[in-house]
Order: C-alpha cells, then sequence, then structure tokens
C-alpha cells in the first residue's frame, strides 16, 4: 500500500470532491483502513485523472458545460472522460430518446466500489483493489456510517414473490415486485458480484452464483456501453431471478418506486449492505413491506429459517409449548431486524410454518431517483452542496428538477433543506410549496 500521510493534492482534493456527493467517501480514523482508503484513490486514479475528476460534477452535465467550466477544449477533453469512463471512475449516461449524453462523478456506491470488481479482469489489479476496500469497509465505522447512517438508504429489500400467500399477491406494488421491474424495464445487463468477486479474491467467497448482478434501463446500457456486464434478454434476467432465489440469496433493488437501474442478489456472508447490518447494527437496507411470522403449532424446530437468514434476525429459543415433539426450540422473529426477504419462507422445512405478512407500518420509498439523492443529502447535511453544484443557479435544469423533487417531502424535511441552503430564493421556493398530504 502507499506511505501513510503522503497523499498527493490531487488525491486529497479528489477526496474532498467526492464528500460533496449524498454518499461521501470520507477519511477513516484506523491506521488500517485509513491505508486502504488511500490504495482506493491510488488504484483507481493517476494524479492526472484525480486533478480532473476533483473538478467534475456529481450530478450529470453536458460535455460542452464541463468543458465551458475547466477551460478545455471539447475535443481535448472527451478522450480524457472517455478513459475515466472505461475504468468506472466517471459515468457517462446516455438519454434513450435524445442519444445526448452526460457525464458525472462516479460516486463510491453505487459506483466505483462495484465497477472496479464487475469484470474478471482489466487493468485494475483484483486482488489488491478487494484487499484495500476490505481495509477501507471493514477496518473502520466511517464509511458505513457515510452510506447507510442516514434514515434513507441506497438499496431496498424486494420480498420473494413465492415467499406470498394467495391472498396476499394481489396486493403487492408493481414497484414491489422483482418479476415486475423486470417486465417493465426496457433493457438488461448482467455483470460479476462486486461482492463475491471481492470476497473470492480474499478467500472468503461463498458458493453463491456469481453472474447474477442484474442492471436494468440506464444502468444496464451504461454497464453495456462500458463492457462491464453483458447485455441479456429479458427471459435471461427471469431466469437469474429464479436461479437466485433457488440459491437462498437476498434480492436487494434501487430504493425507488421508479425506473430503477439495478437488482442485486445477496448473501448475507459477503454482500456489503447486508454486511453493515451483521457488523454495524446498520439499518443498511430498506426492508419490504413484509416481515417474516411463525406458526408455532406447525414449526417442527429445524432451525433452518434461523440459519438462513441473511441478517441474523431470527432466533431459536425454547418453545412454551409443551409436547411429545423431539425439539422445543421456537423462532423468534425481531420484527425491526427482519429485511423482509422471504428467504426464510424457502428454508423452512415444512413450507407452512414461516410466513410473510404486512408490516403494520409500511416503510417509506422515494419515487424516483431525484427524490432519493435529496433525501440522503438532506439527512446528511449536504443539500447545498447537491443543489449549487458547479455554481448552478436559477437557470441549471437540475435545480428546477431538485426543487419538483422537493414537493414529495414533509413540511418537517423541506424546513430541514431550508436551513441548510442559504439562498433566499430556495427559501422562497420552499416556503410557496403546499404540503402534497394536506
Amino acid at each position: 500500500m502507499g506511505h501513510l500521510g503522503h497523499l498527493k493534492a490531487e488525491y486529497r482534493e479528489l477526496a474532498d470532491r467526492l464528500n460533496t456527493g449524498s454518499v461521501g467517501f470520507p477519511e477513516p480514523e484506523s491506521e488500517t483502513a485509513r491505508h486502504g482508503w488511500q490504495e482506493i484513490l491510488e488504484i483507481l486514479y493517476t494524479p492526472e485523472e484525480a486533478a480532473l475528476a476533483a473538478k467534475l460534477p456529481v450530478m450529470p452535465s453536458s460535455l460542452r458545460s464541463i468543458a465551458a467550466r475547466l477551460g478545455i477544449g471539447e475535443k481535448e477533453l472527451k478522450p480524457q472522460l472517455d478513459r475515466m469512463a472505461d475504468k468506472g471512475i466517471v459515468m457517462d449516461l446516455v438519454h434513450p430518446k435524445t442519444g445526448k449524453t452526460k457525464y458525472l462523478l462516479s460516486p463510491p456506491v453505487v459506483g466505483f466500489f462495484e465497477f472496479s470488481m464487475m469484470r474478471a479482469q482489466d487493468s485494475i489489479p483484483k486482488k489488491r483493489m478487494a484487499e484495500a476496500l476490505d481495509a477501507y469497509t471493514h477496518g473502520d465505522p466511517a464509511f458505513a456510517n457515510e452510506v447507510f447512517g442516514g434514515e434513507t438508504v441506497i438499496g431496498k429489500a424486494m420480498v420473494h414473490e413465492s415467499a406470498l400467500s394467495d391472498e396476499d399477491l394481489p396486493d403487492v406494488l408493481d414497484w414491489e415486485r422483482a418479476t415486475s421491474v423486470i417486465e417493465e424495464a426496457q433493457n438488461f445487463a448482467v455483470s460479476y458480484c462486486y461482492c463475491r468477486h471481492k470476497a473470492e479474491h480474499l478467500g472468503k467467497r461463498c458458493d453463491a452464483p456469481m453472474d447474477v448482478c442484474l442492471s436494468v434501463n440506464a444502468g444496464a446500457s451504461f454497464v453495456v456501453h462500458r463492457e462491464f456486464g453483458r447485455e441479456i434478454e429479458r427471459s435471461e434476467a427471469m431466469d437469474i431471478l429464479v436461479q437466485s432465489r433457488e440459491s437462498g440469496l437476498v434480492q436487494i433493488a434501487d430504493n425507488v418506486q421508479q425506473k430503477p437501474t439495478y437488482i442485486c442478489n445477496c448473501c448475507g456472508c459477503c454482500c456489503g449492505q447486508l454486511q453493515a447490518i451483521n457488523e454495524f447494527d446498520l439499518p443498511a437496507v430498506n426492508p419490504s413491506g413484509f416481515v417474516a411470522a411463525s406458526d408455532t403449532d406447525t414449526c417442527n424446530g429445524c432451525s433452518r429459517c434461523a440459519r438462513a437468514c441473511p441478517v441474523g434476525a431470527i432466533e431459536m429459543r425454547p418453545s412454551p409449548v409443551v409436547g411429545s415433539r423431539k425439539n422445543d426450540l421456537r423462532p423468534s422473529i425481531d420484527s425491526d431486524r427482519c429485511i423482509g426477504c422471504g428467504v426464510c419462507v424457502q428454508a423452512c422445512s415444512t413450507r407452512r410454518a414461516m410466513t410473510m405478512k404486512r408490516r403494520p407500518v409500511q416503510p417509506t420509498v422515494p419515487r424516483t431517483g431525484i427524490e432519493r439523492i435529496l433525501r440522503m443529502s438532506i439527512e446528511r447535511g449536504k443539500l447545498p452542496d447537491l443543489l449549487f453544484d458547479q455554481g448552478a443557479g436559477r437557470g441549471s435544469r437540475f435545480l428546477n428538477q431538485a426543487l419538483h423533487g422537493l414537493t414529495a417531502l414533509g413540511p418537517i424535511e423541506r424546513a430541514i433543506a431550508s436551513e441548510q441552503v442559504k439562498s433566499r430564493f430556495v427559501r422562497f421556493a420552499l416556503r410557496n410549496v403546499s404540503d402534497p398530504t394536506g
């Protein structure tokens, strides 16, 4: 690893820039984690790329606007951005209707962490990168708190539809169903699972399938264009969902209702989101609208549900029921910890003792990606950085979208937003937004 304490100025400026995003890249306190933090920067970015990246927007912007801001010609800038996009440290997003391309600085997640391990081989040294990522994410809670410490998180659990009763299925909303996400998506890609690929290079990989990381819609377009995965048909995407469910994997998607970009198929041993729950006790995944329940009379005490649960929400305890059964242990479910994935239902040896029930209080799921980013930025005190990134003002298209997105927030959240942004214009806009629930 690099020499601790001798971080070049270009990398320091880049880290500061990354920290203006809704998910930052905080410098940890522990020496081991800081080694990993510095190593990640030095592996992914040359000093020249770091200097350029430190000036790039964290929200999509045109080549023309970026070139004008940097004082660089478009013909000179585009090849640099293309090389960085090939490594996943910049994202170039092509509008599906207009064909226009916009660029942005990739965040750590979902971003350059995943892209660095989504190919079997490329210019990135995989083992060295895996070791750096592991040291950074597990050696200190700084990054976990940054990503998962707010009320709004990046991913949401999707209940296994096969775990639901026939009575519940008609009431499940389309955005709650992984199959509906696939049915409604326009394009699809599959990649290596970042988490299990990283674990493989650390000698810790489980036997769950590797080629199951699904990208859809805009996510699939970028993944295919930059060869982080291969394009697949809708039918293969559906097959991957089935295969993953049969393997006891949790399906975690973009925490939005409209136009999600990915569905991960996750295991509790390798997945970074699930590990954050198990290691740091953080609510890293927005739960589904369901929660596990058990039938004591039907249960035979086999403990398969407890072993299958990816977040340790089920504990086998002595049952008060006394009878002739050989084993009197029964599952006790921590409903606050349960993410509502339904893996336990599939694991149940009786196929009847474990069920999924609607939660009394449904989790909040942002409608769009803009709303999710706004919520995360407000909760993490980063709204001013987001709204006025690269000097965006009243004429900014993104600023207009963001202000429109604020109408989805409650009055308390809008008040917090107003306090964060010391702009008379924004305070005026927020005061004049009516409460959508009133």
